[in-house]
């Protein structure tokens, strides 16, 4: 008993954001591009107000942390929307497949489509008439193992590309997880139902620099001086920026576990480069029904200790249909609210094959 103890301090101290200290640090708000890589995936997770990096056993923990992947058992698919504000929409598609002795494979999709925008000028401040487009992808290929039965590890490579009328900017970055299964807390002695630890890192990558013709004007380099050829042909250098680097650790349990019944709890501790350190907590109760199916209910809080937050209270479910020849239909529901932004709504659906 007095070694679990204190494991679980350890574990508190690891979980305990510098966020909670004073700021030594000064905060780097809108300092990072490609913010969309920020909005959680799967509604189960966003649930939970995004508390997952432990808990995340399905397609979704290509964001959250891909060693989850290592847990799957078979393939799997799995598609997500989500409304934003202004008209704004989030989609992300994923598949993945088992390879005995080899892992788990996994691609994945995510994009943003911010809608068509009318094109207004200084001049034409009522509008051009013309529209321009904007939008955000994401495609990544993942892999995980389990080295041990209780150690799995994962990897992501992803292509990141913004655009914006007829600019465009690229990246690539790599995502990198592990997920450790103890036997501590457990309620039958297993390592299943244990205490889990996970930790990732999301987004480690090169800096985005749009360019494009949208960015050629023409130049008078001596506006005072006669007979000089004032229409040169210029071009505006932009800046690089970073992406939204992201450093998550988390703990996840099972303090209850019936025949038809069980309780999940989890915490995550966040440390990003473009803001405060911040804490989310989640829980999931699970009810089995007859037949191999199940309902969930979760709830949680996005952004515990995160200065100037507007991130807070989660809800959502979701059922798991057993269907023919073993195969399971997903479907999860999430509400997010988000102060003054509003109130968001995401929707998941998979399938284990």
């Amino acid at each position: 008993m007095k070694i679990k103890i204190r494991f679980a301090g350890l574990i508190l101290c690891l979980c305990c954001p510098s966020g909670l200290l004073p700021q030594t640090r000064p905060l780097r708000v809108g300092t990072t591009t490609a913010g969309f890589l920020e909005i959680g995936i799967g509604g189960a997770g966003c649930a939970m107000g995004e508390a997952y990096v432990s808990a995340a056993r399905d397609l979704s923990s290509v964001y959250w942390n891909p060693a989850g992947l290592s847990s799957m058992k078979r393939t799997e698919i799995q598609f997500t929307y989500q409304p934003w504000i202004a008209g704004i929409t989030l989609s992300h598609a994923g598949a993945g497949i088992v390879l005995p002795g080899w892992g788990a494979f996994c691609l994945s999709f995510t994009s943003m489509n911010f809608g068509r925008m009318g094109v207004t000028t200084l001049d034409q401040q009522d509008g051009t008439g013309e529209t321009y487009s904007a939008s955000d992808l994401a495609v990544g290929v993942s892999y995980a193992r389990k080295l041990a039965q209780w150690f799995g590890f994962g990897a992501s490579v992803k292509y990141l590309s913004s655009g914006i009328w007829h600019m465009r900017a690229s990246a690539a970055a790599l995502d990198l997880g592990v997920l450790v299964n103890t036997p501590f807390f457990s309620p039958d002695g297993g390592r299943e139902n244990g205490l889990a630890i996970g930790m990732s890192i999301s987004n480690y990558g090169t800096r985005m620099q749009f360019d494009g013709m949208d960015l050629l004007r023409p130049i008078d380099i001596a506006p005072d001086q006669a007979g000089n050829y004032k229409d040169i042909e210029g071009k505006y250098s932009l800046q690089a920026w970073e992406l939204p680097l992201l450093f998550r650790v988390g703990v996840s349990v099972i303090p209850v576990k019936a025949a038809h019944s069980r309780l999940l709890l989890s915490a995550d501790a966040l440390h990003p480069n473009n803001n405060s350190e911040s804490v989310n907590v989640g829980a999931e109760y699970r009810l089995s029904l007859p037949g191999a199916s199940a309902v969930f209910l979760r709830a949680g809080y996005h952004g515990l200790f995160m200065d100037e937050s507007v991130y807070g209270l989660t809800l959502g479910g979701g059922v798991e249909l057993a269907l023919i020849r073993n195969r399971i239909l997903k479907m999860d529901y999430a509400y997010k609210s988000m102060d003054k932004l509003g109130n968001f709504s995401m929707f998941t659906i998979g399938a284990t094959l």
